[in-house]
């Protein structure tokens, strides 16, 4: 008797029938559903501050812990350029006064920490979000890159879901799915609702497991996340979500379960519906003061750098209640 392989579809063939917004705001542009964002959403989630409470979201690049980054991709590297001890050789620089300065650089991958992806970041059948052809990411991303987002800037009411403390667990286990329908019950859970063009902070607390397994944390590496279904798709188009901010590397489950296929959603959400995709978030301090006080709404407001032709770039966004 032999084991039955089960066939791995095709993207192309999986979401043929998937929605898309291309087209929606033009053939020009590059920021998607990030476009639903205009100065009302604005203006109502400023009046979510009640309290004065800010809370940054970005994990620390460097940490003497580790970094947790997307296999095949390298932790960040700080490099000390300039000391004290360079004023110890004759070839020092001289200021006039006596001037005496620290210097350093950075060597990362744009998408090794906190970041934000660009839209045209992944793509199949040869084209990338609205449309473009894949072939204007050779060399750097002419269309859809990260530099419209950074330019544009994203600000809107945050609703944090607390997968984990919503299934009473410290943090979901790899592979742990949940759905549009998990979310919602959640945000009920919570005391709080979803609404149409709200950015949503979802919690795993996954990569606590990076610093408590070390390498082994990339054994079969497939972490929790919310897994494709049709239904699911729709939701997230008819409630006009234009940001997904979550704390795990990949946003969703890493291989579909259901179909074997991976990172699903990226396609079907951001090259499809140009939902605009936030990873490694560090959402530790913000989900304990939600729990403590019960306001899971807030004002957030993110800005990636803005990189030429990137197809990602860090960020350190706020939430403030």
């Amino acid at each position: 008797m032999t084991d039955t392989v089960r066939a791995v579809p095709a993207l192309d063939d999986l979401l043929s029938d998937a929605p898309t917004n291309w087209g929606r705001w033009g053939p020009d542009d590059e920021v998607g559903s990030l476009n639903y964002l205009g100065p009302s959403e604005v203006l109502n989630a400023v009046r979510l501050v009640r309290q004065g409470k800010v809370f940054t979201l970005q994990r620390l690049i460097g940490d003497p812990a580790g970094d947790p980054v997307w296999p095949g991709r390298a932790p960040a590297q700080r490099t000390q350029i300039l000391d004290e001890a360079t004023w110890d050789g004759p070839d020092a620089p001289q200021y006039p006064g006596g001037l005496h300065y620290a210097d350093d650089k950075i060597d990362a991958f744009l998408q090794g920490s906190t970041q934000y992806d660009a839209l045209g970041h992944v793509w199949y059948g040869g084209k990338i979000w609205n449309g473009y052809d894949a072939r204007t990411t050779i060399g750097g991303l002419d269309k859809a890159s990260v530099e419209p987002i950074a330019q544009r800037g994203v600000v809107g009411r945050g609703v944090l879901l607390d997968m984990a403390r919503f299934r009473n667990k410290d943090c979901l286990g790899a592979g742990e799915t949940f759905t549009h329908e998990d979310l919602v019950a959640c945000a009920e859970a919570q005391g709080t609702t979803i609404a149409k063009r709200d950015i949503l902070v979802v919690r795993t607390n996954y990569l606590k497991l990076f610093y408590e397994l070390g390498d082994k944390f990339y054994d079969g590496f497939c972490e929790p996340g919310l897994v494709y279904s049709p239904e699911l798709v729709r939701w997230f188009q008819e409630m006009e979500i234009p940001n997904l901010v979550t704390d795990t590397i990949a946003n969703e489950v890493t291989t579909d379960p259901n179909n074997g296929v991976a990172l699903v959603l990226h396609n079907a959400l951001m090259r499809n519906l140009g939902i605009t995709l936030t990873e490694i978030a560090d959402l530790e301090r913000l989900a304990a003061d939600c729990a403590e006080d019960g306001q899971h709404d807030f004002l957030y407001v993110a800005a990636p750098l803005k990189v030429h032709k990137a197809s990602g770039s860090p960020v350190n966004p706020v939430a403030i209640k």
